[in-house]
């Protein structure tokens, strides 16, 4: 009981001093989305876990609801998107070159996303259009 108290203060707490900018992206449904994978994997301690580590990655990097990337994802391939070919590993962070890469809108019913996806090496890519970086590695 003690170390579930610890786990809920320590959730609550990290909420509290999530940056501002994260609620201002999305929060919302990335609290919902991780309470729900949390509730399912762990009961209401893992809802109140998942939940708070939901609105702080949900808002910054999965503008794609946790329920909606396989439904995505299949989007992606039933338009056939050509591959890019890259020498370097795809990963979170990388920055795609300026040139040989198509970027595509993902369409309004995935949400307000405000990345653009391509294809990578065989694997759906969300990318910052500013600045050409990997946001998401789509499962």
């Amino acid at each position: 009981m003690k170390g579930r108290s610890i786990l809920l203060a320590g959730a609550l707490a990290f909420t509290l001093m999530a940056p501002a900018s994260v609620y201002a992206q999305g929060v919302m449904g990335g609290a919902q989305d991780g309470a729900e994978q949390g509730a399912h994997s762990a009961g209401p301690v893992g809802a109140v876990v998942g939940g708070t580590v939901g609105a702080v990655t949900g808002g910054i990097n999965g503008l794609i609801g946790i329920k909606q990337r396989p439904r995505f994802h299949q989007y992606v391939i039933e338009q056939h998107r050509p591959s890019f070919r890259y020498q370097e590993p795809v990963a979170v962070g990388t920055v795609l070159p300026d040139e040989g890469v198509q970027y595509y809108d993902v369409p309004a019913e995935y949400g307000d996303v405000q990345y653009r996806y391509t294809v990578v090496n065989d694997e759906v890519v969300l990318v910052d259009p500013g600045t050409r970086r990997i946001v998401e590695v789509m499962p």
